[in-house]
């Protein structure tokens, strides 16, 4: 392997950790339970089995059927991840753990990006997933139904309370 192409690994692997804890800072910050070591995993694993399957330097023309089904299988394998982090409080009809859930499916799509080399899509992505954990809870609290503290049987925010942080 070529000294160039350690560097085009080395930069693959270095952008999916740095995008992956990055999302995992603004977790961290929230205080939930998948943080800046589990996003910067996920994005360094699934870039890491892109570039196995396509690594660079190498002719890809008759590979993207393997990375098809490289791709499925994260997709499959981090649902039951994001799974583990979803919570249900019957009593309070309440759920939690969906933004964190949502941000590890991002984060694996982030990693395959960048195990691919799509460094621009990759970081679009982020800032648009950035700027929906920074303003999409004070956006949806702003357009929620009040309801009064007292209310039995009902979440804090209401019967369908199921936003999280």
């Amino acid at each position: 392997m070529a000294t160039d192409e350690w560097l085009v690994i080395s930069l693959r692997l270095g952008m999916a950790v740095f995008v992956g804890a990055l999302i995992g800072l603004n977790r961290d910050l929230h205080r939930k339970p998948a943080g800046v070591r589990t996003h910067a995993l996920v994005a360094l694993g699934t870039a890491l089995m892109v570039i196995v399957v396509m690594p660079p330097g190498v002719d890809d023309s008759h590979r993207y059927d393997a990375l098809s089904r490289v791709i499925q299988g994260v997709l499959t394998g981090i649902g039951f991840l994001g799974a583990g982090v979803i919570l249900r409080n019957p009593n309070k009809q309440h759920i939690s753990g969906l933004t964190t859930a949502a941000t590890i499916w991002v984060t694996s799509l982030l990693g395959i990006a960048c195990g691919m080399g799509l460094y621009l899509p990759v970081l679009i992505a982020l800032l648009f997933g950035s700027l929906v954990l920074l303003f999409g809870g004070r956006l949806e609290r702003a357009f929620r139904p009040r309801t009064p503290k007292g209310a039995q049987g009902q979440g804090q925010d209401g019967p369908n309370d199921l936003s999280e942080s």
